[in-house]
């Protein structure tokens, strides 16, 4: 596409998008710059240790100027009443996935179901650095909480790493390692790091590679000289204390393979780190779920861990550990927004008294963000995060189900008695460029500007897969593929081709008839197109020499359940790749070039 005509196509998307969003933000009450909103006669739970008061707030630019039971509201405020409402610094949620198989999935809709909770601060654990600065852009069109988007570290073999390839998690094993991926990381500016130290799978699958302290302690002072906040994947006792010493932030997830000993607990409690629990991701029996089968190992297995992570709570909460709020959302059917609601009822049933639980989740999480100075409290100065309430949850916990208002920097976001109509939904999607990438650019990014990644079987044991661009002839290069198949049934290794940064913009190729590529190598592939309705494939066999293809659409399949596959639109497409099927434990190789679409005759 000519340059001036895909600016106006960009122009055009960014006018559509912004239409949108003020089409539903007309359905909220929006105060102009300089205007007072004052929210009256309200009872007030500030989150800073003091009794619940009844008073005035008032918000100006996004902040709270005042707010104190003898506050008076100016002349030509905006006023939003309060009586019969408590209203509560808006809650945080510390560990959430936003990803494909969540619920719900797209970002318009998951924003929306933490606003209907009163959550206005997440940290999303889900997105490969590649996809930060498209899904900020696209964050700032959409109602929103204030999305923290969190970059990945792991263990050669370990959790994290058992799904995922480097540009998406970064696998370190050496203090030397662990910096350096660190700096490698800093271009794309994540607001903060997890870490998968901790590799045992809960007695239900073969303990994965854990990280050692030296290498956990390199990779915290290294975020720590660089300003990020480090959150650890712990599930174990041990590797609690560990994590403890070697400097993290929070540690994540409740320590659940046995009982804390005191000693243990005040190490925790000495080196200032946060504890959030995740109790929702393993509450044994969900609100509505059929009884438990306690003539299953597996469930009493789990019934007892839920037990042991209940007695650590109490036991690093006694100690003076703080404890702030995760939920692990979008993982395992765990519903995001009401898992977050779940959370505070569960440190309530764990032995919590409500205002313990309702500190924990916003005034308590904002300190383990390093946010303490900017929000978490209802104070003047604070940033105007505020959920309205009906009733008074610091005496029944269940109350906070009862949102009645949410506002993000002093804008009403979410209003329970006018819900918007209708939401954004995936960013309009950009014509699709005819080459895909010709391996032309010697910073390893594709011709559209994205970066290539690998696509591997799941688990411990993984095919392994290495990819590097070599000259084919003078002033052309090509990329050679190579793979060692894992030692299982059905291995599968492939290199995969965004067709944007991050592959959250789809592309339109609805102008072309089909897939293109050359392709040296021996044997059968499988072209593959990710689309935002699923995966679709086609065979190729690549013989003797360069082979050219030309693969319609149409001899495409989708890769799912046929009876459910749905209409092929081709304005939707994310990705494509190409796959290797072998035997377990063979070797496999391809080479291709100038890969893309070809236009229709």
């Amino acid at each position: 596409m000519p340059l001036k005509k895909e600016k106006s196509v960009l122009r055009l998307f960014s006018v559509l998008l912004l239409a949108t969003v003020c089409l539903i933000g007309q359905q909220f009450a929006f105060a102009k710059p300089g205007q007072v909103t004052a929210i009256t006669n309200v009872e007030v739970f500030d989150a800073t240790g003091a009794a619940p008061w009844k008073g005035t707030v008032l918000i100006r630019d996004g902040r709270i100027i005042e707010a104190g039971p003898k506050v008076k509201t100016p002349r030509g405020a905006k006023v939003i009443k309060g009586e019969g409402r408590a209203l509560l610094p808006g809650f945080y949620d510390v560990h959430t996935h936003w990803g494909p198989r969540a619920t719900p999935s797209a970002l318009p809709h998951v924003s929306a179901a933490y606003l209907a909770a009163g959550v206005t601060t997440v940290l999303d654990f889900h997105q490969p650095p590649e996809a930060f600065q498209p899904r900020r852009e696209w964050l700032e069109a959409v109602p929103s909480p204030h999305v923290n988007l969190v970059a990945r570290m792991s263990t050669p073999g370990g959790h994290g790493a058992d799904w995922s390839d480097q540009s998406t998690t970064k696998w370190v094993s050496t203090p030397e390692s662990a910096e350096r991926a660190v700096q490698e990381l800093l271009p794309y500016k994540p607001d903060y790091i997890k870490v998968f130290s901790d590799g045992w799978r809960y007695g239900m699958s073969p303990e994965e590679t854990s990280m050692n302290e030296e290498t956990l302690s390199a990779l915290a002072d290294e975020a720590h000289e660089n300003n990020i906040r480090i959150l650890t994947h712990t599930v174990t006792s041990m590797r609690g204390a560990l994590a403890a010493r070697a400097g993290v932030d929070i540690i994540a997830h409740s320590l659940q393979d046995r009982a804390l000993t005191a000693e243990e607990a005040a190490e925790i409690a000495a080196s200032g780190v946060f504890y959030a629990p995740t109790l929702a991701i393993y509450e044994p029996r969900r609100p509505g779920a059929p009884e438990l089968d306690m003539e299953s190992a597996a469930v009493r297995q789990r019934v007892w861990k839920y037990g042991i992570a209940e007695e650590n709570l109490r036991t690093l909460f006694a100690a003076g550990v703080p404890v702030a709020l995760g939920t692990d959302a979008g993982i395992g059917g765990l519903v995001h927004g009401d898992a977050t609601l779940r959370e505070i009822e569960l440190f309530v049933a764990a032995g919590l008294s409500p205002t313990d639980a309702l500190i924990a989740a916003t005034a308590t999480s904002a300190r383990a963000l390093g946010l303490a100075e900017d929000r978490g409290q209802i104070a003047a100065g604070q940033r105007a995060d505020l959920v309205l309430i009906k009733g008074k949850p610091w005496e029944t916990i269940s109350d906070v189900r009862n949102i009645s208002l949410t506002l993000v920097d002093g804008v009403v976001l979410y209003d329970a008695a006018k819900p918007p109509a209708a939401l954004p939904a995936m960013p309009a999607p950009r014509a699709a460029a005819a080459l895909i990438d010709d391996f032309e650019r010697a910073d390893g990014r594709t011709s559209v500007d994205s970066l290539p990644v690998t696509d591997l079987d799941f688990g411990m044991e993984r095919s392994v897969i290495t990819y590097a661009r070599r000259p084919r002839e003078e002033g052309d290069h090509v990329l050679t593929v190579t793979a060692q198949m894992a030692r299982k049934d059905k291995p599968m290794a492939g290199v995969i081709f965004p067709l944007s940064r991050g592959s959250v913009v789809p592309v339109d190729a609805t102008a072309y008839a089909g897939v293109t590529a050359e392709l040296f190598g021996s044997g059968d592939y499988t072209l593959r197109i990710l689309s935002l309705n699923g995966n679709w494939e086609a065979k190729v066999t690549a013989g003797e020499g360069w082979n050219r293809f030309e693969v319609p659409f149409t001899d495409f399949a989708f890769a799912g359940n046929p009876e459910s596959a749905p209409a092929w639109s081709g304005d939707d497409l994310l990705q494509v790749g190409i796959m290797i099927n072998r035997e377990g434990g063979e070797s496999a190789w391809f080479e291709v070039d100038n890969i893309g679409f070809y236009p229709a005759q």
